[in-house]
């Protein structure tokens, strides 16, 4: 029988250290999340370095991995034992030339149940993913796992009613979005008020249109690795919504913290009865959806 109920925790950290130390860190706070009784657990988005996507620097390809080494070995070991499962972000490199923003989803036993490459890549000021990342080639996608039907989207993808849709038609019950979004410095005062405000309110939106939990886990902390830069101001502000908007936990935007809150799927089910948003779904009206433009 699949679980009625499950916790779901994100994990908010300041993540600019080395890639030793940041897998450290990271392994102590699952652990930390699953003694608090978090079932299914998801880190911040490339969670093993800083943001390096301020710059585009060919020697930053050094920090990725091949798939199913060191992130995975560590993590998998840490869901077997913890019966947990954990949502890893990483940078990985799939061959010389091609790599990816991605994702594991780790089971209880260890076993992989899935893999997601971020779809969305943006190229803005300070977040230059278009030079370091290949988009993703796999699809949105539902995730089984021993806990429950989990949906991994990263980052950029938060902006994209059609990407939490297609996850959520495939039946999932949660939308995890690991993140790595922040303020310029020189931007908060004019603008990071509206720009936080749209950032959490389209992924409440998100949770109210398709009738899920929805849960962000971002990184905090000015990162400012590049000389005679401003750097990035991590808000961090992660937090979980249920399927009808509402915050059932959320973090500040200054501190490492660990939020959890409890998926109920008899509670879904119900708020998909009473606003029957699926059903009432012009299918038949939306084959224009896939055009880049309605000339």
């Amino acid at each position: 029988m699949p679980n009625k109920k499950y916790k779901i925790a994100v994990i908010q950290l300041n993540l600019n250290d080395v890639a030793e130390n940041n897998l450290k860190k990271c392994v102590s706070w699952v652990r930390d999340a699953a003694s608090q009784g978090a079932e299914v657990i998801s880190l911040p988005e490339l969670y093993s370095s800083h943001y390096f996507c301020q710059s585009e620097d060919v020697d930053n390809f050094a920090l990725a991995e091949p798939l199913y080494s060191t992130s995975f070995i560590a993590f998998s070991a840490l869901a077997k034992e913890l019966g947990v499962v954990i949502i890893v972000p990483f940078f990985e490199k799939r061959m010389a030339g091609i790599y990816h923003n991605s994702a594991y989803i780790i089971d209880t036993d260890g076993s992989e149940a899935g893999l997601y490459r971020k779809m969305h890549i943006p190229d803005d000021p300070h977040f230059y993913e278009k030079f370091y990342f290949t988009p993703g080639d796999l699809g949105f996608k539902t995730i089984p796992t021993k806990k429950g039907k989990v949906g991994t989207l990263i980052c950029w993808d938060q902006w994209y009613p059609e990407a939490a849709r297609l996850t959520a038609l495939q039946g999932a019950e949660v939308l995890f979005y690991p993140t790595a979004i922040g303020w310029h410095p020189q931007e908060k005062e004019q603008y990071g008020e509206n720009q936080h405000g749209a950032w959490m309110s389209v992924m409440k939106g998100h949770a109210v249109a398709n009738g899920v939990y929805v849960a962000a886990a971002n990184r905090i902390g000015l990162e400012q690795y590049l000389p005679d830069t401003a750097g990035i101001q991590f808000w961090g502000s992660s937090f979980i919504a249920g399927p009808q908007g509402e915050i059932l936990a959320q973090a500040s935007h200054d501190k490492e913290e660990i939020l959890i809150a409890e998926v109920d799927l008899d509670l879904q089910e119900n708020v998909r009865q009473n606003w029957p948003f699926f059903r009432d779904r012009r299918i038949d009206a939306f084959g224009d959806i896939t055009k880049r433009a309605i000339d």
